[in-house]
């Protein structure tokens, strides 16, 4: 009896040693866990580090269709700026130092091209970015010159001399489908690393644009031949694509007429057989309204896209209502 009591009470002590080892074990086992995550750097570096991002290309446009042509391609990829706000006038525009020094941080400069941005020159001098790479998004395209007589019915001050042909090619989508292959090639040129996204976004806006194109098309076929005059040089390259007439251009101050500039205006739109007259958006001319009322002519906007939404669908909305504008007033 004596032997067996003895041999319980020493299977009992194996068992509780081996117990409290095992607990002490786990105990050490966790204690090394929780040190070594406490003792870890690179694990907390990693945890609290937030991952870099690629730095965008800077891209910066002369005025507003390139702005919306450069933005409608760069997408995400690139940071785009605009240097002639949307309403101010291009042709006669002046640099400021704001525009200097954008330039001077800019991977990339887009412009039209075809001397509408005489301020560029010495802007981009003053710039000093030996770095700086230039889009011209007009390039392969054949310019027009005036195709219809230039009326001066006042004394101008200013007089825009097309001297490399009219600029306004961007009123053209067939044209405008040049200017964003250019922009694309550019852009891939400055950043390879994105040519999927600026191949890809180029293709979804001349997709766009040829739909314009069509539209258009199918719309002033009904109406061919119709005569028109404008007071803004603007729309040669519109009217020869879809067999319009802009008869003349009659060019007139925007304020301090006289009564012989009145009657010299009226004289000189009585000379031609019109269908329509067309201003522009934001010109509150009087001699315009009242010029329409003697002529029994109303007087309708056309969109040159100098002015409006910085927004890439901005140009097939405006564009849109210049041709609900032109089938209205052809009819």
């Amino acid at each position: 009896m004596r032997k067996a009591s003895i041999t319980r009470n020493r299977i009992l002590s194996l068992v509780a040693v081996l117990m409290l080892s095992v607990t002490v074990g786990c105990n050490q086992s966790n204690k090394l866990e929780d040190t070594s995550v406490e003792k870890s750097p690179q694990l907390q570096e990693a945890a609290s580090t937030p991952v870099a991002q690629p730095t965008k290309i800077k891209v910066v446009t002369t005025f507003l269709p390139i702005y919306l042509f450069t933005k409608a391609v760069a997408g995400d990829a690139a940071e785009v700026e605009i240097l002639v706000s949307p309403g101010t006038e291009v042709h006669e525009y002046q640099a400021t130092p704001d525009n200097v020094k954008a330039i001077a941080t800019a991977d990339v400069l887009v412009k039209n091209g075809l001397g509408i941005e005489e301020f560029l020159a010495d802007t981009i001098k003053n710039a000093q970015n030996s770095k700086l790479k230039q889009i011209d998004a007009s390039t392969g395209i054949k310019p027009l010159n005036e195709i219809s007589p230039v009326e001066k019915a006042a004394k101008t001050e200013t007089d825009h001399d097309h001297a490399e042909g009219n600029p306004h090619v961007w009123l053209d989508p067939v044209l405008v489908k040049q200017q964003v292959t250019n922009i694309r090639d550019g852009l891939i040129a400055a950043d390879p690393a994105n040519k999927a996204k600026y191949e890809a976004n180029a293709s979804a806006y001349i997709q766009e644009l040829e739909n314009l194109n069509t539209e258009f098309q199918q719309t002033l076929q009904k109406t061919p031949n119709c005569t028109f005059i404008t007071f803004h040089d603007a729309y040669p390259y519109l009217a020869q694509r879809y067999n319009l007439k802009q008869v003349a251009v009659v060019q007139i101050p925007e304020d301090q007429l006289s009564p012989t500039d009145v009657q010299n205006t009226i004289k000189t739109v009585k000379k031609y057989n019109v269908k329509a007259l067309f201003s522009e958006p934001g010109v509150d001319n009087k001699l315009l309204t009242s010029l329409s009322q003697d002529l029994k002519l109303t007087l309708r906007t056309l969109d040159s896209l100098e002015t409006g939404e910085k927004e890439p669908q901005y140009y097939f909305k405006a564009m849109k209502a210049n041709l609900q504008t032109l089938e209205t007033a052809c009819r």
